[in-house]
């Protein structure tokens, strides 16, 4: 993101590290128009004490296929993110309120439909230079 999007959420997740034990790991999330960016915690212990790195990881919606595997277990929701490359990354959150999966499926879903349309009017437009549009031709 190479110019400050708009920030939608900002709160605490849990990632699954892709290492063999599989650790579940806080990051503090940032939701923007444009994907989730996510913050590593700078020591151990209690996330709000922690200090977050100013270095993040981004997970940009157009590189986004889906959110899903939603599953709810001991007050914690279970979901997955999957990448257009089929990489799937795993993050938990507590139940407690809007869940964020359902907000990052939402902003996922409202950037495909920007884009969608973004790319209608670029066709439209382009015939619409070249003269014809289709619609007074016989068939």
């Amino acid at each position: 993101m190479s110019f400050p999007a708009k920030v939608m959420r900002d709160g605490l997740l849990e990632k699954r590290s892709s290492g063999l034990l599989q650790l579940w790991k806080k990051k503090r999330c940032v939701l923007t128009e444009e994907g989730l960016r996510l913050h590593n915690c700078k020591g151990g212990g209690d996330a709000s004490r922690s200090a977050w790195s100013s270095k993040a990881k981004e997970l940009l919606f157009e590189r986004m296929a889906t959110v899903d595997c939603v599953e709810y277990k001991r007050g914690l929701v279970y979901f997955t993110v999957v990448m257009a490359t089929g990489k799937e990354i795993d993050f938990r959150c507590p139940q407690d309120g809007t869940a964020w999966n359902a907000e990052i499926a939402l902003a996922l879903v409202r950037y495909k439909n920007l884009q969608a349309v973004k790319s209608g009017r670029k066709r439209h437009l382009s015939s619409a230079h070249l003269g014809s549009t289709g619609e007074d031709e016989e068939l």
